[in-house]
């Protein structure tokens, strides 16, 4: 028999890198409206103009840029909540670990420019129920997707978490690139950094790791034959051996150019969403073309994204399938979906169209819906804009839940009979 061997190369980047400080200042801001939202109205405010507080009725689509010693926010929201937009964003970068000049970027004295705008009420309507379904009865109906395109969600049963091997491989580097910088153990690097990750597959399995980039920003005193020393030693050894995969052979590659001083803001831009492979499945699978971070729950690019990876997670946990993708797709004002396509690229134990009728038998994939059931209306969005909003083990990540399992297995012989 003929095997099927391929290689597979995904990469991450830290929470400094340009792109990211950006998702997680933009999401930071929805964590800081959600969260004053709900103060608000647990106090029962109501605004001059007669409008109660209420955490269904925020809205939000923030961007956020950056370049040497400047950050500037824009965007469209909806709240009655004041949010001081210049603490989040200099809290948000000092986190980061950006705080000295010489860093590169100085969370205290960077420049900060405000162009939040209200949301446009031509926007609003569709979301809100004033379009085509306002006299339904049905709550959950009068939601209307916050925009059209179409999401995908990708799950794989050859990491415990159901991700694919090469984009968490290269997401646990980042994150330990910056756990080892903010405990102290290697304490000449700085925020910004990026890791690859190459794996080896036959018959499509992951057998081994067959090169691995570390590109890490650092001090100038520091020799590059140290970071690579520290680097093999403190991120791709302990990583790499906790998964089990075979590595020693591999290609490794410490800051290939020699020298990475200048990082940040001050060596290259930054701007949300430019990191949306990062942030899914590192290019194993497709992907709808929207980002994530800065958007409130009705976005469906990102709701029904988290959406789709729950269902095709469900399905590989429930042994339906070794890996599957999920596509959905809407149109902005209209609750349903106008389509469910589910690929188990000939790994599922029943027929593709089956599985698409159970899982819309067992999900409501309505945006409102998925709000709902994924409790989305909470401020846990910061904490998914770094090191991938799919395959952590965090409890706020609802998406991540494999609890429809018996439930589509259910769905799936009543529809077999």
């Amino acid at each position: 028999m003929e095997h099927k061997n391929y290689l597979f190369t995904s990469e991450s980047v830290t929470e400094g890198h340009p792109d990211k400080m950006c998702d997680q200042i933009s999401d930071a801001i929805v964590d800081a409206i959600f969260r004053q939202e709900a103060e608000l109205q647990a106090r029962g405010y109501v605004s001059p103009d007669g409008t109660p507080a209420n955490v269904d009725n925020v809205r939000c689509a923030i961007e956020t840029f950056t370049t040497t010693g400047t950050i500037i926010v824009m965007g469209e929201v909806r709240t009655e909540a004041y949010v001081n937009i210049q603490k989040v964003v200099r809290d948000t970068v000092s986190r980061i670990g950006y705080t000295r000049a010489k860093y590169g970027f100085d969370a205290e004295t960077c420049g900060v420019m405000n162009l939040i705008h209200e949301q446009s009420p031509d926007i609003a309507q569709g979301v809100d129920g004033t379009f085509a379904r306002a006299n339904d009865e049905d709550e959950i109906d009068k939601i209307g997707a916050g925009d059209q395109g179409m999401m995908f969600g990708y799950a794989s049963d050859e990491t415990d978490m159901l991700m694919p091997m090469p984009i968490y491989l290269a997401q646990r580097m980042a994150e330990r690139l910056a756990k080892v910088r903010k405990n102290g153990s290697l304490a000449y690097l700085r925020p910004d950094g990026k890791t690859q990750v190459t794996v080896r597959y036959r018959d499509d399995r992951p057998v081994e790791v067959t090169a691995v980039v570390v590109s890490t920003q650092h001090s100038a005193d520091v020799k590059l034959a140290q970071i690579r020393e520290d680097m093999i030693a403190h991120v791709i050894e302990p990583v790499l051996d906790e998964v089990g995969i075979e590595w020693k052979h591999a290609d490794i590659y410490v800051n290939p150019t020699g020298r990475f001083v200048v990082g940040g803001p001050m060596g290259d831009t930054g701007l949300t969403g430019r990191k949306i492979i990062v942030d899914t499945y590192g290019g194993m699978g497709r992907h709808g073309g929207g980002a994530f971070s800065g958007k409130d729950c009705t976005k469906v690019d990102r709701s029904a994204a988290y959406a789709a990876r729950w269902v095709a997670k469900n399905i590989v946990a429930a042994g339906l399938a070794h890996k599957c993708e999920i596509q959905l797709a809407y149109a902005i004002g209209v609750s349903h979906p106008l389509s469910v396509m589910v690929d188990t690229f000939g790994t599922g134990s029943v027929d593709d169209a089956l599985l698409a009728s159970a899982v819309e038998k067992v999900f409501d994939l309505r945006p409102g819906a998925i709000i709902r059931d994924l409790d989305l209306r909470r401020p846990i969005y910061e904490k998914t804009a770094a090191y991938g909003h799919f395959g952590r083990k965090d409890p706020d990540f609802t998406w991540e839940a494999t609890n429809r399992t018996d439930e589509l297995k259910a769905a799936v012989a009543e529809l077999s009979k």
